[in-house]
């Protein structure tokens, strides 16, 4: 599956953070607990170089704790990194934020000091970052929403402790990479539903669930086994929630869209959709892809150059 949503909004959004970053101080980035990986901006990692940033694994209530823990070592082995996990609520944590600030930049925002720390929040579409905002002001600035893609414009908001938060819309890139951070991006909501085929995410959802999360299925479908494919597993949803046709043929949409909807309100249990070993190897697939189609490109560049010169 190729996602491409990338609306207007997003790309002046993407420009003007491009234009205000060399005057900002430490990056505070929201991410989805369940996918830390996935739910990165890879424009942002390009344009930020060793600035301070801290990582903020949202979501974490609906996330699997044990994985959580190891992303946050995984990310904190960069020196310039710092990590909290926070709930879906933006209530856990949130105190330490502007702590983290101060350490992370020494030299500004203390007391008797008139010069703020300026932190730019940045994080995709539907990831909680407006809650977070809310939470951090103490008062309603922020407007939330479950569809992704509420905020359109910066915003800055002055906080305690001397700090001055630079709020940006929820940005997805051009192109997604590989189809695994696609589909787990569309399975956590960060995408609009009219841009995907939930279907297609369901089955990748559910082939990932039964080699990490069997136990959990078989407890939430009341199943004897654990289904040996994702098709077994949608059709047993089907048949258990009565996504039938006439002639009992199950409605895999319909079915489909119960599993996705189950995953993303945390009724199948505290879930997390990809590992750091995962992304590892599909970094390589992406690497190789990348390199593949550069010498496709040389190789065609190459030959229209040599038909210019008959």
């Amino acid at each position: 599956m190729q996602i491409q949503w990338f609306p207007g909004h997003m790309h002046k959004a993407a420009k003007a953070v491009r234009e205000v970053l060399p005057t900002v101080d430490v990056l505070i980035e929201v991410l989805d607990a369940r996918i830390p990986f996935s739910s990165q901006n890879p424009m942002i990692a390009e344009i930020m170089g060793n600035k301070p940033c801290i990582k903020l694994l949202n979501k974490s209530d609906l996330a699997d704790p044990e994985m959580t823990r190891i992303w946050q070592e995984n990310f904190e082995e960069h020196d310039n990194i710092r990590t909290l996990a926070t709930d879906v609520k933006g209530q856990n944590s949130l105190g330490h934020i502007t702590d983290l600030c101060h350490k992370l930049i020494p030299n500004k925002g203390r007391e008797g000091d008139y010069r703020n720390i300026h932190a730019m929040i940045i994080g995709i579409p539907n990831v909680g970052k407006s809650t977070l905002i809310n939470s951090l002001a103490g008062r309603t600035i922020a407007k939330t929403g479950n569809e992704p893609a509420v905020t359109k414009n910066q915003q800055r908001i002055k906080l305690e402790g001397g700090i001055t938060l630079i709020d940006t819309p929820g940005m997805l890139w051009p192109k997604i990479e590989h189809e695994n951070y696609g589909y787990r991006l569309a399975a956590t909501g960060a995408i609009k539903e009219t841009a995907t085929d939930n279907t297609d995410v369901a089955f990748a959802t559910a082939e990932y669930l039964l080699t990490a999360y069997p136990q959990r299925l078989v407890d939430r479908y009341s199943l004897d086994e654990v289904p040996e494919t994702e098709l077994e597993l949608i059709e047993a949803i089907g048949r258990l929630r009565g996504c039938l046709r006439s002639g009992g043929d199950v409605l895999l949409e319909k079915a489909s869209n119960i599993l996705i909807s189950e995953l993303r309100s945390g009724l199948l249990g505290p879930i997390t959709l990809e590992t750091p070993q995962q992304i590892i190897i599909e970094e390589k697939e992406v690497a190789i892809s990348r390199e593949t189609k550069k010498m496709k490109d040389e190789a065609r560049k190459k030959n229209f150059r040599g038909r210019n010169k008959r």
